[in-house]
C-alpha cells in the first residue's frame, strides 16, 4: 500500500501552495509548520518571508488565508492570524478521523520504506568468551536491538555484527590449563539427555577461568607454557584452535540464554569476534604504513593526531601493532572497517558501544578516512551510550562491590514483575502469570533503558521500573491491556470510522498525536534514538488514558456510531502501541 499522508505533511503543502500563490516572487517557501498548544498547528513561516522581502508579515498572512479554503467539510475548520504574523489552524473532525482511517487500512500504520535505503552495518552486543555478561552489556544489546528493528522497518538493509571478545592473551592460559587438565569443561548433563543449561556452562568456564588463573599467577612453568601457548594460537596450530573453537562453543550456549531471557534474538552467522579478523591484521599495518597513514614511532605502527593529546601536550598515537609485533584493538578495529566497507558494501557503519571509549573511536575512523576506506559515501558512527548507575548515583555494584551479574539482573526484574502481575490477575493461571511476569519484566528493563536517551546515565531502580503508574513500560502494556478488554466486551460491535461524527477534545487529542506515529518512527531511525519513540508511545498511553476517563466507549446511552468511532479509536491506539513497543523490541500481553 502506498504511504499515508500525515496531517502535517498535507496541511505543510497546502500553506507552502497558498504561500507561493500569494507571493510568486519568494518561489518555493517554507511555511514552518509545528504542532501548537493555541490551535492544532502553527505557521511561522510568514515571518522571515516578509522580512527578506521588506514586507508585512501580518498583510501576507492574509492573503495567504484568503488562499486557503475554510470549513467543517474541509481539512481546515478554522485558520487565525496572530501576533505579527503566525497562522494558527485548527482542522477539522472530519480530516482527523479520515486520515486516521487511512493509517488503519494499512498494516503499517502508515509508515512509508524509505525511498533510497542504504546498508548499514551494526556493531552491537558485544560479550565476552569465557566471561560472564554483566550490567555493562545491557544497554548495548538493547539499544542496538531497537535501532536494528527500527532501520529494517523503515526499509534500510541492516547487517548485524556481534564483534565479540574471542582472542588474546588468556586464551593462552585457559588452553594450556584445559590441556593438563583435560576434564574442565565436561557436564553432568553430557551423561543425561546431552543438553547443556547456559548457567552449567557458564559454571564450568568460571571454574576453569580461576583455576588457571590461580596457577598462571603462582607457578613461572606454567606461565611461560601458557604464554607459548598464545603463540601457538596465534599462529593457527591446529590442537590450540581445536580447544579455544571449545571455548568459544560453550560461551554460545551462555550468550544465547541470556539473550534469550532478554528476549533478543541473535543469529550464529552475525557472530563475528576479533578473531575473524585476525588473518586481515598484518596487512591493514602494511597498508597504512605504506600510505604513510601510521609510523614507526619507537618500534611501534602509530597514527598521530594534531588534537589528541596527553596531560602534559605529548601527542598521543593510536597505535595499530606494538612494539613486540603484537596487534592492539586499533588493528581489528581497522580491519573491521575494511570488511564491512568492501565486503559487506556498507555506507553507513554504526557502533553501539560505550560512550568512555569515544576517543579511541575517532581516532580509528579518522585513520580510516585518512586511508581512504571512509569516504563521503561512506560514514561511520559511533552510536555513545552512558551508563547504568544505581539508586545512589554511582555505578551499578553488588554490595559486595562487584559487578551486577545480568542473569541476576533480569531474573530479579522478572520477580518483580510476577508480584505486580499476581495482584491485578484475576483469571490467569501460574503459568500465564509466570510468562507475563517475563513479558512485564524484561519490557521494565529495556523500556527504563530505551526511554533515556542513549548518550545520558540512567538509574536503575526496579521499583520505579515496574510500577503501573509513570513512565515505565508496564504503563504501556496495561494501557494495550485495557484496550484488548474493551474490544472484547464489545460484543458485536466494532471499530469503525465516521468522519461525519464530530469529536470531543480528548478524541481529537488522541487522534492527532495517532497521526503522528509514521513521523517519529522515521525521525526515531534516522537519528538512532528510540528514546523518541519511547516518548511518543509513552504520551499516547497517557493521551488514551485521557479520552478513556472522559469518553465513555461502550455506554448504552451513546448512539451505535459513536460507539464504533470510538472503538476504532481504541483499536488504532492498540495496534499502534503494540507495533511501536515491537520496534523496542518490547512485547505487548493481551491481558495483564
Amino acid at each position: 500500500m502506498a504511504s499515508v499522508p500525515s496531517l502535517a505533511s498535507t496541511l505543510h503543502q497546502r500553506i507552502a501552495d497558498a504561500l507561493s500563490a500569494a507571493l510568486p516572487e519568494a518561489g518555493a517557501a517554507d511555511p514552518l509548520l509545528r504542532r501548537s498548544d493555541r490551535a492544532d498547528f502553527q505557521a511561522n513561516g510568514m515571518l522571515a518571508l516578509a522580512k527578506k522581502l521588506k514586507g508585512n508579515p501580518r498583510e501576507l498572512a492574509a492573503k495567504v488565508v484568503e488562499g486557503l479554503p475554510v470549513g467543517e467539510g474541509e481539512l481546515m475548520r478554522e485558520i487565525e492570524v496572530s501576533g505579527p504574523g503566525f497562522l494558527n489552524i485548527s482542522v477539522s473532525d472530519r480530516a482527523i478521523t479520515e486520515t486516521l482511517a487511512a493509517r488503519a487500512a494499512d498494516e503499517r500504520l502508515g509508515v512509508p520504506f524509505k525511498e533510497h535505503p542504504g546498508a548499514t552495518v551494526i556493531d552491537w552486543a558485544q560479550p565476552n568468551v569465557a566471561k560472564e555478561m554483566h550490567v555493562g552489556h545491557l544497554r548495548n544489546t538493547v539499544i542496538g536491538n531497537s535501532v536494528v528493528r527500527l532501520l529494517e522497518f523503515t526499509g534500510e538493509k541492516v547487517i548485524s555484527r556481534h564483534h565479540i571478545g574471542d582472542w588474546g592473551t588468556q586464551f593462552g592460559m585457559l588452553i594450556q590449563y584445559l590441556i593438563e587438565h583435560p576434564h574442565e569443561l565436561d557436564h553432568k548433563a553430557a551423561e543425561g539427555d546431552g543438553a547443556v543449561s547456559g548457567e552449567e556452562a557458564m559454571s564450568s568456564l568460571n571454574r576453569l577461568y580461576k583455576a588457571s588463573r590461580a596457577l598462571f599467577d603462582s607457578d613461572e612453568e606454567f606461565k611461560t607454557r601458557a604464554r607459548r601457548r598464545v603463540v601457538d594460537l596465534q599462529a593457527g596450530d591446529a590442537e590450540t584452535i581445536a580447544l579455544w573453537q571449545k571455548f568459544v562453543d560453550e560461551s554460545k550456549i551462555y550468550f544465547y540464554s541470556v539473550f534469550d531471557k532478554l528476549d533478543v534474538e541473535i543469529r550464529d552467522e552475525d557472530i563475528v569476534g576479533e578473531s575473524g579478523y585476525n588473518d586481515m591484521l598484518a596487512e591493514t599495518c602494511r597498508m597504512l604504513e605504506e600510505s604513510g597513514v601510521a609510523v614507526r614511532s619507537e618500534g611501534a605502527l602509530c597514527v598521530f593526531f594534531d588534537d589528541v593529546k596527553g596531560p602534559e601536550g605529548n601527542p598521543v598515537p593510536l597505535i595499530v601493532q606494538k612494539s613486540d609485533g603484537g596487534f592492539g584493538y586499533a588493528a581489528t578495529d581497522l580491519s573491521a572497517i575494511r570488511d564491512r566497507v568492501f565486503n559487506l558494501k556498507a555506507d553507513t557503519l554504526l557502533y553501539v558501544v560505550d560512550t568512555r571509549q569515544s576517543l579511541h573511536f575517532k581516532m580509528v575512523f579518522e585513520t580510516a578516512r585518512r586511508a581512504g576506506w571512509l569516504t563521503d559515501d561512506v560514514k561511520a558512527v559511533q552510536l555513545g551510550f552512558g551508563t547504568v548507575l544505581g539508586k545512589d548515583g554511582k555505578p551499578f555494584k553488588t554490595r559486595e562491590g562487584e559487578t551486577v551479574r545480568l542473569v541476576d539482573l533480569l531474573d530479579e526484574a522478572i520477580e518483580r514483575a510476577a508480584a505486580v502481575v499476581r495482584e491485578k490477575a484475576r483469571d490467569l493461571t501460574e503459568e500465564e502469570i509466570a510468562d507475563r511476569a517475563a513479558q512485564v519484566g524484561i519490557g521494565a528493563v529495556k523500556y527504563a533503558d530505551l526511554s533515556t536517551s542513549a548518550a545520558r546515565d540512567y538509574k536503575f531502580d526496579l521499583d520505579q521500573m515496574v510500577s503501573l503508574n509513570g513512565d515505565t513500560s508496564v504503563y504501556l502494556q496495561y494501557a494495550f491491556a485495557r484496550i484488548q478488554s474493551i474490544l472484547r466486551k464489545a460484543g458485536t460491535a466494532g471499530p469503525v470510522a465516521h468522519p461525519e461524527l464530530a469529536l470531543a477534545p480528548a478524541e481529537r487529542a488522541l487522534g492527532l498525536h495517532l497521526d503522528q506515529f509514521a513521523a517519529t518512527v522515521a525521525e526515531a531511525a534516522g537519528e538512532y534514538a528510540p528514546h523518541k519513540l519511547a516518548g511518543y508511545l509513552y504520551q499516547l498511553a497517557s493521551l488514551y488514558t485521557s479520552f478513556y476517563d472522559q469518553c465513555q466507549v461502550l455506554s448504552a446511552e451513546n448512539p451505535a456510531e459513536v460507539v464504533e468511532n470510538r472503538l476504532f479509536l481504541c483499536d488504532l491506539t492498540a495496534r499502534t502501541l503494540h507495533r511501536g513497543m515491537a520496534l523496542l523490541g518490547i512485547r505487548t500481553p493481551e491481558r495483564l
